[in-house]
């Protein structure tokens, strides 16, 4: 008798026969995104709050195999959350401040502690990692040039393990997308 890769559970249920499908196809790894699949995260990207019906037929199929890709797409990670993108100047966040930082270390204890520390600060938008001259590079949005100096005396310089800091200012947003090329 062959050996099964995956278990069968006492009670299938309706909702969870297609989960249990997509275990057997891809036997626990992920599929592979096809033409579809793209063209369906390129759209979504684009146009998140789009109706399901509008959705099949800019990436021309029926709207059930449309339903039931996308849910493939949600199921397997590739879409990670549905998020409204608010307009900065509309909630007086106008300025946006890089700021590079040099830590005295680079132990997991010192990482671990700043990481830790620095996704508290709530105008910090987006903090990285880099390979460089800099240890990590913060996106920081502020109101204005005053509002970024209390921010810098209120959370950044007491940052743990930082030892340099130094922060450039966007004069203006060339353009900005959050959707990633597929």
């Amino acid at each position: 008798m062959p050996k099964l890769l995956f278990s069968i559970p006492k009670r299938i249920n309706v909702g969870n026969i297609f989960k249990y499908f997509l275990r057997i196809v891809r036997n626990g790894e992920n599929m592979k995104l096809d033409a579809t699949d793209r063209r369906l995260l390129s759209v979504l990207q684009v146009k998140g709050r789009i109706s399901n019906s509008d959705l099949a037929d800019q990436v021309n199929m029926s709207a059930s195999a449309c339903h039931r890709r996308v849910g493939r797409l949600e199921t397997e990670g590739y879409i990670r959350d549905y998020v409204a993108l608010v307009d900065p100047r509309k909630v007086d966040r106008r300025t946006t401040v890089f700021v590079e930082i040099t830590l005295s270390g680079q132990t997991e204890e010192v990482l671990a502690a700043f990481e830790k520390a620095v996704a508290l600060i709530p105008d910090v938008l987006e903090c990285h990692l880099m390979a460089g001259s800099a240890d990590f590079l913060l996106k920081v949005v502020a109101k204005d040039t005053e509002d970024f100096a209390k921010i810098h005396r209120k959370f950044l310089a007491k940052l743990p393990g930082v030892t340099l800091m130094q922060s450039s200012f966007a004069l203006r947003t060339v353009f900005k997308t959050t959707a990633l090329p597929l």
